[in-house]
């Protein structure tokens, strides 16, 4: 299963105007898979229109000092006009000129858009408060969410842009761009929203430019955000506290450049301070590239290198001696994403339990190890662990090399995961043509989907006894007097079939039946001797803890390098419930995180002292 994520970029006037490798950004973004929506701000294009017409722009002076355009109704049609000539044309022209398909228009032309306008405003007018009850500014109420999931899926880029429509006024009204980005993310669940400035993100000081305040949580004090940013800040905010996305404002006119991401968290979490973040991170398959990028950016140490490798894994490395321990977690998550919470005992959210917690742990013996001068602790953070293609672990296994691996995946505290059933992944389609129900002998493609099915549910059995099976992603397609079906059965296949089961079952079943194998990766089991299992014996019991060994009916990236790394000792070990896998239950208590990085340091200390006695 892969997914189509959703990014939210918000652009101002002033980036789409003078900086139009913008969009060679956004292109790349496309190119990856993902759906753009792009919110575009007016105040460079509005002024450039007044300009053109000879025409003052009106602006209102607030009791707090700030300046905010008048939008008088007879301003409104000049507004109108900016977007149009000014914002629009300019996307349209850049994004297509890159070959992407592009639809464009004023947020509440057609009324795709809604909003209700402000309450009178106050304001000083020769130096008395006076108020202003025909701004047409206001907030927004609502979206036509069906029409832009279409429209997302229909073209490669989507623009909007202010001003909405009142319904009850039957008028457009402006509406602060940022904030209808904020909104739009939410209701569209969005995975990224990104504001794009024109400066190195948010200064701490606006005088010094390299003053870029890295992270904000929500219990900072913000008194120091002036202007036009202030906007940004409330809409960023709005964002993480009612939305699933991660956020960042970036720039100048970049979304590569210097970054403030916020945080839906207090800023007290110490060493739980990435846990928290890397979780919320939306990185379902295929879209690991903004938590790999993070990581990159963040994990800074003395001695360590990191990089982001050809398969988009986050690789690092510490040391550079002969003797190699590879720790393979994967930043993936299977769809769909939801809010992260926190409370004082653990956080929930995607991805927390499968595998986000065992690979920040992995991360955090970068930190905690010392490697001898004979070693080198490879980090790995595999991509599509979740997804048939196994991308991640599959270009491991071919441009990498290491003496024994530890797998990131969720084996309890108490816990050492051996070994893991394989998959056997098959693709059924069934095509033929139509006949009515009622003929002699007749019988629907979708029955005799279900006796294939069955039929090769019996065969793999007549190989492995303790196989598991099921029967997922079921498609159903009449056209031009043919019916096909397509669905997914998956096999969890036990070690006890071997490496060559597949070669063994017959999968064929005539003309109108077609069989296509995606996966055939077999179980793998390690022995219990070895120094790898060794070196987690004497960390067990370093903490008082007696060692379980458990063999898992999953599958994990260790089924994948073990196709080749036959003789490399592999074991897995993490915190977390993994029947909690893949639900929307997923819960990490700290207490497990903790206790498993305190055995998972000492283990690896000891692999390294007993490699060098080998």
């Amino acid at each position: 299963m892969s997914s189509q994520s959703l990014y939210v970029i918000k652009l101002g006037s002033s980036t789409i105007v003078h900086h139009p490798e913008i969009f060679e950004e956004i292109n790349r973004i496309v190119k990856r898979g993902h759906q753009v929506l792009l919110v575009a701000g007016g105040a460079e294009a509005i002024r450039l229109k007044y300009e053109s017409i000879s025409r003052p722009m009106p602006f209102l002076t607030l009791p707090s000092g700030d300046e905010a355009r008048y939008c008088a109704p007879d301003e409104m049609p000049i507004i109108r006009a900016a977007y149009h000539e000014n914002i629009l044309s300019i996307i349209d022209k850049q994004l297509k000129s890159y070959g992407l398909s592009v639809y464009a228009q004023l947020g509440g032309d057609h009324g795709l858009i809604s909003g209700q306008k402000a309450k009178p405003i106050k304001a000083i007018k020769d130096e008395r408060t006076v108020i202003i009850r025909d701004s047409l500014f206001g907030q927004f109420t609502s979206s036509h969410t069906s029409f832009l999931r279409s429209a997302l899926t229909a073209f490669d880029v989507v623009c909007l842009t202010p001003p909405i429509f009142d319904p009850t006024l039957d008028t457009y009204i402006n509406i602060d761009s940022d904030i209808l980005a904020a909104h739009l993310a939410i209701e569209l669940e969005a995975h990224h929203l990104r504001f794009v400035t024109g400066t190195s993100g948010l200064l701490l000081d606006i005088r010094n430019p390299s003053s870029t305040i890295s992270d904000i949580y929500t219990d900072d004090e913000l008194s120091f955000v002036q202007g036009r940013m202030k906007q940004k800040v409330r809409a960023a905010q709005l964002a993480i506290l009612e939305g699933a996305c991660d956020v960042f404002i970036s720039g100048p006119h970049t979304l590569l450049g210097s970054k403030t991401w916020f945080w839906n968290v207090s800023r007290e979490l110490g060493a739980l301070d990435l846990l928290n973040k890397v979780a919320r991170i939306p990185s379902v398959s295929q879209d690991e590239h903004e938590l790999a990028n993070y990581l990159l950016d963040e994990i800074k140490l003395p001695s360590v290198s990191g990089t982001i490798d050809e398969a988009g894994n986050i690789v690092f490395r510490k040391g550079s001696g002969p003797h190699t321990l590879l720790l393979l977690g994967h930043i993936d998550t299977v769809p769909h994403v939801w809010p992260v919470r926190t409370d004082t005992n653990g956080i929930t959210g995607r991805g927390v339990v499968d595998a986000k917690g065992s690979f920040v742990n992995f991360i955090h013996m970068l930190q905690e190890v010392d490697v001898p001068e004979h070693g080198s602790l490879l980090v790995i953070g595999a991509v599509e662990e979740e997804i048939s293609s196994s991308k991640g672990a599959y270009f491991i296994r071919d441009h990498y090399s290491a003496d024994a691996v530890i797998i990131g995946e969720p084996s309890g505290e108490h816990n050492l995961t051996l070994g893991y059933y394989g998959l056997f992944k098959l693709r059924i389609t069934i095509h033929r043509a139509q006949e009515h129900t009622a003929a002699k002998d007749s019988i629907s493609v979708i029955d005799e989907l279900y006796h294939v099915a069955g039929e090769i549910r019996q065969r793999v059995r007549d190989i492995d006894s303790q196989s598991l099976s099921s029967l997922i992603d079921i498609k159903h397609q009449q056209a031009r007097g043919f019916l096909t079906v397509t669905s997914i059965l998956n096999f969890r296949v036990s070690q006890a079939a071997g490496k060559d089961y597949a070669e063994k079952l017959d999968l064929t079943f005539g003309k109108e039946v077609t069989i296509e194998v995606l996966r055939a990766t077999p179980g793998y089991a390690n022995a219990r001797s070895g120094s790898l299992v060794k070196a987690f014996v004497r960390s067990f019991s370093k903490q008082g803890k007696s060692i379980h060994y458990i063999k898992k009916r999953g599958t994990s990236d260790m089924n994948t390098l073990a196709t080749t790394w036959s003789t490399v000792p592999m074991v897995a070990y993490g915190p977390g419930d993994s029947s909690l896998d893949h639900t929307n239950d997923e819960y990490l208590h700290y207490r497990e995180a903790a206790a498993t990085r305190v055995i998972l340091k000492d283990a690896v200390t000891e692999w390294f002292r007993l490699r060098l006695e080998e």
